[in-house]
């Protein structure tokens, strides 16, 4: 019986909107983008290039500049992230709507390492704002978002004489979506050696690790001619390499000779 009366209580209960019984609190959907942001590095002939990380910035359209604080800042060694090493800068859930731009921050502690020697990498004032990059890219809510900063060392390190030098960042950013990749492997390792990816307007540079393995990352789609240069070895060619956002290209093994 109490059984009973204890049913059509509480469908009174619910006939009145007044039930009181342990509701699960309804839960508000998430209305942010989750981004994430990684460095990876172009690579260059020195024996460390260190930059001062401080912060990143996304340009947002309607919310203006949003500043995300990297996991750890500081000084790192780009050459650390080569031939698809990378590393996890900073994360952030940020309002949906587009993006134009990504910008790296760096303070003032930078250096490049040459020979053992190592010597302070000054900023011109036109680029004390840091690496500043064109990324168009719509964020979508409850959507998760992965961008790669590749900052180019080579091409950021700029030697005014007399054993002077001046950082002048520059780079690129892509995507998960506009991430082709090409990875092989050159034997025997040769002093000097480079690989190079062409496309007919651009050209991406790799530099072997000690096991002679290389990696590009970030490519866009299309043909690609790969050139595989060392001292004291003939060069190798090889032509129509086909690049696919989202597929990883092996080459295998590539052989020099002497």
């Amino acid at each position: 019986m109490k059984n009973v009366l204890f049913g059509l209580v509480c469908i009174l209960a619910l006939l009145t909107g007044s039930c009181s019984k342990k509701d699960s609190p309804s839960v508000p959907a998430k209305k942010q983008a989750a981004v994430t942001v990684r460095l990876t590095d172009g690579p260059a002939a020195y024996e460390a290039v260190n930059v001062d990380v401080r912060q990143v910035e996304i340009l947002h359209e309607t919310q203006g500049t949003i500043v995300l604080t990297p996991l750890h800042p500081g000084v790192y060694n780009l050459l650390d992230f080569r031939n698809g090493t990378d590393m996890l800068l900073c994360q952030g859930d940020i309002p949906p709507g587009r993006i134009s731009q990504i910008r790296l921050i760096l303070g003032s502690n930078n250096s490049i390492k040459i020979k053992g020697t190592t010597y302070p990498l000054e900023t011109p004032s036109a680029e004390q704002s840091g690496l500043k990059l064109n990324l168009h890219h719509e964020l979508e809510a409850n959507m998760a978002y992965t961008f790669w900063i590749d900052m180019d060392a080579a091409k950021s390190v700029v030697s005014t004489g007399s054993g002077k030098y001046q950082l002048k960042p520059a780079g690129r950013a892509f995507t998960a979506l506009t991430d082709g990749r090409i990875k092989g492997s050159v034997i025997p390792l040769q002093a000097g050696t480079m690989v190079y990816a062409m496309n007919g307007t651009d050209t991406y540079s790799a530099i072997p690790s000690s096991s002679g393995f290389f990696m590009f990352c970030g490519l866009p789609e299309g043909k690609y001619k790969i050139l595989v240069q060392a001292d004291f070895a003939t060069a190798i060619e090889v032509k129509d390499v086909s690049v696919q956002f989202g597929v990883v290209t092996d080459l295998g093994i590539l052989s020099l000779l002497p």
